[in-house]
């Protein structure tokens, strides 16, 4: 799988896309990264939100939907 093009790592622990320069999670504080994940699910309202849900997402923001 190639990282080309992707502007973004995840965080392995919450599943946040970061800047590829970040080095710590600004939502949990992680330092455990990937760079290799697939699909984005963006969360707006997540107490509105079936999808948030069903990932157990809990705040807004830009998430990977696989982490490899």
């Amino acid at each position: 799988m190639s990282t080309r093009g992707k502007p973004f790592k995840v965080c392995r622990k919450c599943k946040t896309l970061v800047d590829k320069k970040a080095e710590v999670c600004p939502v949990c504080g992680s330092k455990d990264f990937s760079e290799e994940w697939e699909g984005v699910v963006v969360v707006i309202d997540p107490a509105k939100s079936s999808i948030s849900k069903e990932l157990e997402l809990t705040k807004p923001g830009r998430y990977a939907i696989k982490v490899v």
